[in-house]
């Protein structure tokens, strides 16, 4: 706790209307005081201050601390007041980030103070008071989100730079505020007070003062506090390539049972999922989880059990090397690793219509987050796809745009959907479905998008939809390329395992094993494909999380043959496991998400 600030007049608790600023019990306080201290507190202290990382997790004993954002700024606004017995922080707490916001002292009195680290065993190791905490920090982290809160984004809505650097905060679930350089009337402002020319945009205003002049995702990751690279480490006994829920379970199952797990994504921890606004069919969610809870969850476990994170590393390349393999990443550097899980995932597909490039990233997006629906709000909006996906995106979008024109191909809104899904939209009173319906054409001025003009395949009839924003959900293909020819993929690109990898498979290299690929196993001995990028997998959550788990246990029976690991720990109330061959079936695990 650290210098002073001042403000005049009162200020009144803010009311917990969403959750996200719970009030802690006695018996929780007396948890949390065994591990941390209690220190007095004055008028105008900072407890702790925008864009410095969090250093205790503070909880008000007595007294009232404001949060405030961009404090001593041009735009410094309240947030939020506490009172005795809340807790402060958001997510980035729990993460390692920097804090988003400062916390004022209002009225003298007294705070707990838990050092981070401690805290974050807590939440571990309490599922009640890590539930109450990872739910509030959830909210808050929403709540700035939706408040522009965080840093600026000061670029041009036709700068591909300027595209690239909302899509990783956007995806990190990162508060941050886009100023278009080409429309919004603050951006002359910034220019003149940071003495910037066009032509040195995009730039990210960090702390109301610091200027980050075009830079890479990599320098803004660092610079908010996302995980980076251990330095040294240089190999491990396994790597996960991608962070999506396939990738994360295999990083919580292999740092579990002890190996050295690494798990690295190039773009945000996530995948596909972490874009979901809701994700009812989860098993054990009854009330259902968004995907940034689901990815949040699973994040902490993983740091639980020692697994490392980092984002964004792109892989580049695949390589065998002394009975070990090497991935090469886009900045150059290596890792090699004993076996490889990949994870990788798939990529959007983009509409084929004339002129929708020059709208993505304006007005054409690829996910519904919040951060989408603040830019279209109370504009008429058109969702593509006939999957969970798109069904999911047009129920949130619904919440935020008074009118939702839901757009499939097909002739049954049943046929790629699931029917809690089908029931809810068919029953929405601002969502209206185009069934046998194709987009054809956009239309706008700029990269503003005015109006969709589709046809019915039917009858052929046209028609013109005003949409303001357009949310493309018509699958995806396999994230794939940057693996060249080192393992086989199928003909659409996708990996292949097990019986399949058998056939494409050096006999040579296998006959010094005795055995063919395993079950998830790919033509390279010791290299696990799962997810989304697997020939043949199902594309629903619960189903990569499950293939995650699998693939670790393979990699128990793989370094077991290899000679590195006597045997897999058993699983509970089970004997010692069989070999999962190349012709066993693969285990249904699940139904989550489309």
């Amino acid at each position: 706790m650290s210098d002073t600030a001042e403000r005049p007049g009162p200020v009144r608790e803010t009311p917990d209307r969403y959750g996200a600023y719970p009030r802690l019990t006695p018996e929780q306080i007396g948890v949390l005081a065994r591990n941390g201290e209690q220190r007095p507190t004055r008028e105008g202290e900072v407890l702790f201050r925008e864009g410095e990382p969090f250093e205790e997790f503070l909880v008000v004993l007595s007294g009232i601390v404001e949060v405030v954002h961009d404090h001593g700024g041009p735009e410094e606004s309240s947030v939020a007041v506490h009172g005795p017995g809340r807790f402060l922080g958001e997510l980035g707490l729990l993460e390692g980030q920097a804090a988003f916001n400062t916390a004022i002292v209002r009225e003298a009195g007294e705070v707990l103070a838990v050092p981070v680290e401690r805290q974050r065993a807590l939440v571990a190791q309490d599922p009640v008071l890590g539930d109450l905490v990872l739910r509030a920090y959830l909210g808050r982290r929403s709540l700035l989100i939706g408040l522009g809160a965080g840093f600026r984004i000061l670029g041009s809505c036709y700068s591909p730079d300027t595209l690239r650097l909302r899509e990783f905060a956007a995806r990190n679930r990162l508060p941050h505020r886009w100023v278009d350089l080409e429309r919004d009337r603050e951006a002359e402002a910034l220019l003149r007070r940071f003495g910037l020319r066009p032509e040195e945009t995009p730039v990210v205003i960090w702390k109301g003062q610091h200027v980050l002049r075009n830079p890479s995702n990599a320098d803004l990751a660092r610079l908010i506090g996302l995980p980076a690279p251990t330095p040294g480490l240089t190999s491990c006994d396994l790597l996960v390539i991608g962070a999506g829920p396939a990738g994360l379970a295999a990083a919580v199952y292999g740092a579990s049972d002890g190996l050295s797990t690494v798990t690295v994504d190039a773009m945000a921890a996530g995948g596909q999922a972490g874009t979901s606004s809701r994700i009812e069919n989860y098993l054990g969610f009854p009330s259902g989880l968004s995907g940034a809870e689901l990815v949040e969850r699973s994040v902490l476990q993983a740091h639980k059990f020692g697994a490392r994170i980092t984002v964004p590393a792109e892989a580049t390349a695949l390589t065998s090397r002394d009975g070990h393999y090497a991935v090469t990443f886009a900045d150059g550097t290596e890792m090699e690793a004993e076996a490889v899980v990949l994870a990788s995932g798939a990529l959007y597909r983009r509409l084929d219509v004339p002129g929708i490039d020059r709208l993505e990233g304006t007005s054409v997006y690829y996910a519904a987050t919040l951060h989408e629906a603040n830019l279209c709000r109370m504009d008429p909006v058109a969702v593509v796809g006939g999957g969970n996906s798109a069904g999911q995106g047009a129920l949130f979008l619904a919440g935020h745009s008074p009118q939702v024109y839901l757009i499939v191909r097909a002739g049954d809104l049943g046929k790629d959907m699931s029917r809690y899904l089908v029931d809810q939209i068919e029953r929405h009173p601002r969502v209206e479905v185009l069934l046998d319906t194709e987009v054809r054409q956009v239309e706008g001025e700029g990269v503003v998008l005015s109006a969709l003009v589709v046809r019915n395949n039917i009858t052929g009839d046209s028609r013109r939809v005003e949409a303001r924003a357009l949310f493309v959900f018509i699958g995806a293909r396999p994230h794939s390329e940057w693996l060249g020819n080192a393992v086989a993929l199928d003909a659409r690109g996708f990996v292949l395992t097990g019986g399949d990898a058998r056939t494409a498979a050096d006999g040579e290299r296998w006959a010094s094993l005795g055995r063919g690929p395993l079950l998830l196993e790919t033509t390279l001995p010791g290299v696990f494909a799962v997810g989304d990028v697997r020939s043949g997998s199902v594309k629903r959550v619960a189903s990569a999380v499950g293939e995650g788990a699998i693939a670790v246990r393979l990699v128990h029976e793989h370094r077991a043959q290899e000679g590195n690991l006597a045997r897999a720990p058993d699983v509970e109330g089970a004997g010692p496991p069989s070999p999962a061959s190349a012709g066993s079936p693969a285990p249904r695990t699940g139904h989550g998400r489309g």
